[in-house]
């Protein structure tokens, strides 16, 4: 039987850009679907890649970091995590080619040692997946990092309000079983982890 080609892709044949700044491009788009029908308003937006660590102490204590997330108005638990830095003012994400930007193994490096204090010598590189492939352009590169240990002071950005909290690997289970560790990457992240 002749295997038939999928045609499956979107054209783009629109595009406003709702709000360009240094942290988002929002945009509204109309699209080509591949039976040629027109649909739009679609919205997306770009915004910077990031990383996500999953850090655990000498003692084995994993480091997370409690915060106020507007999404969801919500104070939440979540791994430590970060934006990677971009050369140009409206450089957004870059998916797996982060040639353009900071790397993203200095970016998990710096972002422990800011919200945290805590540095490592041992990194493993997990996975870089889509953040939202739905609506958005950028990903989440995710690391771990064992045997972390203090060496300063939290460094926080501006806009950042966070606290340190250690958990062991049996409350982060029971907070992800009872919806408290509420970030999905994070949640995937630490599933990585537990299968190393």
């Amino acid at each position: 039987m002749k295997e038939q080609t999928e045609n499956l892709t979107w054209e783009e044949i629109n595009t406003e850009h709702i709000v360009q700044d240094e942290w988002i491009d929002f945009r509204r788009s109309a699209y080509r679907f591949p039976d040629g029908s027109v649909f739009e308003p679609y919205y997306s937006y770009s915004c910077r890649d990031y990383v996500v660590i999953v850090a655990s102490d000498e003692e084995g204590n994993y480091l997370c970091v409690r915060q106020f997330r507007q999404g969801i108005k919500e104070v939440t638990t979540e791994f430590p995590a970060g934006g990677i830095e971009r050369n140009g003012e409206k450089e957004y994400g870059k998916g797996k080619d982060t040639c353009a930007a900071e790397d993203a193994l200095e970016a998990a490096r710096r972002e422990l040692r800011e919200e945290t204090g805590y540095e490592s010598d041992e990194w493993n590189y997990l996975l870089t997946v889509p953040s939202n492939a739905t609506i958005a352009d950028n990903y989440a590169h995710i690391f771990q990092a064992k045997n972390c240990r203090k060496v300063a002071d939290q460094a926080l950005d501006k806009t950042e309000f966070l606290n340190v909290r250690k958990h062991t690997a049996g409350e982060i289970e029971k907070m992800i079983c009872r919806g408290e560790f509420q970030q999905a990457i994070h949640i995937m992240a630490w599933l990585l982890t537990q299968r190393r």
